[in-house]
């Protein structure tokens, strides 16, 4: 209440509502170690309902976490540890940013198929991979959608160390939920084979910790407590509204919630002495968890050395020695193929030598090339496979990757088309404020995939992830230029990456007479220059239409015109380039043309006042490619006319 009224900002009424669920949780059943937050086999916690975080930040403060009482007084504050949601790496103890409704719910199941994974490749005799994922969610994790999706992967997938608990608080920030929400949602997660109880009262301590037992007894299914509670519990005026929701109690109302429940003292920020004791040794308590885990680690080290010292390389995030020997080079005989086919081969090369990389797609495997051959399927039956079947369930399956990739010691992939990217925008996002390192297989990546049409073509979608910050996106010209993007993906940590795919062939580009495909590691690099002279007009794209702008630059060269072709697969690797290389490869005073089949938003910046960008401002159309191509103007003719008007000499 105290951080949530100075602030005069946040979400007082379900911290106060679930205290004794924390108090259980932490006193008596998680495995943490305040002085070492990222022990490998702790138990993770995520609060879905991120806008209670000033919940995970007391018990944070209380258990012994670097987070102190000042810390909470500034909640919400700039740069604090206390910020206004959960975010990784500000706060110790907070596995997961959350806030964004459902997504918590997703990243926790990516945690419990990262334990079960982990633990299938690696545990002995010794487990060294045994722990629980808990979480906490709200009515509104529960009502949007990628809840549904996670929620109903995890139950197929029978993830029996994880336990979640729904606050059934029958309140939202409309009022109360009866006016959007009647769900059974204890029946609707015993339909997707989660193990499902009731607790009656969030304040029955014996209750909470009794179904918390049979949660973590039951290892067949995941567990779903739904415990029903009241918002702002103790505010005399405020309980069991919508205004305890989102909003601070206001001082008078602090005050009086504080004398009805007996509180010591009216003083802000005030903990008793007494209390703050028993927290401690409670959080010292749990810590013995590690001692004994150590124990089991040094047994399992002297048994396996080989096994730990592969385990301690993944969990570093060091790719294997030599892995990039195992790239292909792709010839004249088999390099004229679809990038989507040429990814494939790719990943099925470096497959063999990074065992940490495991995914799949949202049931278009055979569209997207992403098996890894010779494989078994990740199931509950082996959860040591590495090929993913995430079901139609997009948004989902970015959530949990992102879970997969918090646990450590897995790169996740995972695979649909381009235009079903808008379904996972959400964990996209969170990726990248995170900085996990996932990647994105995209494929059918323009309206060159043709006949599905406008609804499956995408056009706005790569400005559209492109806009996002710290979002990496690679578009490939060609099979080498392919290999090339999984190097930069496997190698780049900041961030996620999207490989963005063709269905239709590309041309083979002949690197004995342009450039390595190398040149991709820099976002953009000159493919070819004018045999002779500078060049007058530089002409840009990306990905299928890059075999375009060669064949203009030749049509170009026939005319009289010196044009140069550069590829620019990635804006974002080209832009953290120092200015002189960027100057080198795009020079000063000279026109440029940018040609991409999708909204020239992004290019906008590259092509400067004077450019032109030839793009799409519609939507695609039903029909072959080339039709397509055609009647969008995608085509040589149109480059070489556009070059000559701007160079002024049509």
């Amino acid at each position: 209440m105290d951080a949530v009224q100075k602030a005069e900002s946040g979400h007082p009424g379900t911290p106060m509502a679930l205290a004794p669920l924390a108090y259980a949780l932490w006193t008596q059943h998680l495995r943490y170690n305040p002085a070492d937050p990222a022990w490998l086999n702790r138990d993770r916690f995520v609060l879905s309902a991120g806008h209670a975080s000033m919940l995970l930040y007391s018990v944070l403060y209380l258990t012994g976490y670097d987070l102190t009482l000042d810390d909470l007084k500034q909640f919400r504050q700039w740069e604090s540890k206390t910020p206004g949601h959960p975010e990784l790496g500000y706060t110790p103890g907070v596995e997961t940013t959350t806030g964004p409704l459902g997504q918590g719910v997703g990243n926790a199941v990516g945690m419990a198929v990262a334990e079960a994974h982990m633990a299938a490749v690696f545990n002995r005799d010794q487990k060294i991979f045994d722990h629980n994922v808990y979480f906490i969610a709200s009515d509104g994790d529960m009502m949007e959608g990628v809840s549904h999706e996670a929620a109903s992967f995890a139950g197929h997938l029978k993830l029996g160390k994880l336990i979640g608990f729904y606050d059934d608080n029958h309140i939202t920030i409309e009022g109360d939920t009866a006016l959007t929400f009647n769900d059974d949602t204890g029946a609707r997660f015993a339909a997707y084979h989660w193990h499902v109880q009731h607790v009656a009262d969030a304040n029955d301590l014996a209750a909470l910790n009794r179904a918390i037992d049979a949660a973590k007894a039951e290892t067949s299914k995941p567990s779903l407590i739904v415990v029903r509670s009241h918002i702002g519990y103790g505010s005399p005026n405020k309980h069991d509204t919508a205004e305890a929701h989102g909003s601070a109690l206001g001082v008078e109302e602090v005050k009086l919630t504080k004398q009805a429940l007996g509180y010591p003292s009216l003083e802000p920020f005030y903990v008793a002495p007494e209390a703050l004791r028993y927290w401690r040794e409670a959080g010292k308590r749990r810590a013995k968890s590690q001692d004994e885990w150590n124990k089991t680690y040094a047994a399992y080290k002297a048994a396996n050395p080989g096994l730990e010292t592969e385990l301690q390389r993944r969990l570093r995030g060091d790719l294997p020695e030599g892995w990039e020997d195992a790239l292909p080079t792709f010839t004249a005989k088999d390099g004229n193929v679809a990038s989507r086919a040429a990814s494939g081969v790719v990943i099925n090369a470096i497959a063999k030598k990074v065992p940490e990389l495991i995914g799949g797609s949202a049931d278009l495997a055979s569209s997207t090339n992403t098996i890894i051959k010779g494989e078994p399927s990740f199931s509950a039956e082996n959860y040591a496979g590495r090929n993913f079947h995430f079901g139609i369930r997009e948004h989902g399956m970015g959530s949990i990757m992102n879970g997969m990739s918090l646990h450590s010691g897995i790169i996740p992939y995972g695979a649909t088309f381009l235009i079903f990217s808008d379904y996972m925008r959400p964990p996209i996002r969170l990726a990248c404020i995170m900085k996990r390192h996932v990647i994105y297989v995209y494929t059918h990546d323009s309206v060159g995939l043709g006949e599905d049409g406008p609804t499956h073509q995408p056009v706005e979608q790569l400005s559209a992830l492109r806009a996002i910050p710290d979002m990496t996106l690679i578009r490939p010209a060609d099979a080498s230029e392919t290999a090339e993007a999984w190097r930069a993906a496997l190698k780049h940590k900041n961030g996620p990456v999207a490989l963005v795919l063709t269905r239709q062939k590309l041309s083979f580009i002949d690197r004995t007479k342009y450039a390595s495909a190398s040149g991709l590691a820099r976002g953009a690099y000159v493919l070819g220059d004018p045999p002779a002279g500078k060049p007058e007009v530089v002409l840009m794209s990306s990905g299928s239409e890059v075999a375009l702008i060669l064949d203009a630059q030749k049509k170009l060269e026939a005319d009289g015109i010196r044009a140069r072709a550069v590829s620019m697969p990635s804006h974002e690797l080209f832009a953290r380039q120092d200015e002189a290389y960027r100057s080198s490869v795009l020079p000063k005073g000279v026109k440029r043309i940018a040609m991409e089949a999708a909204h020239p938003m992004s290019w906008y910046h590259w092509v400067g006042d004077d450019g032109v960008i030839l793009g799409i401002e519609r939507f695609g159309a039903s029909a072959p490619a080339a039709t397509i191509f055609t009647h969008l103007g995608f085509t040589v003719d149109r480059v070489v006319e556009t070059a000559k008007k701007l160079v002024g000499k049509k």
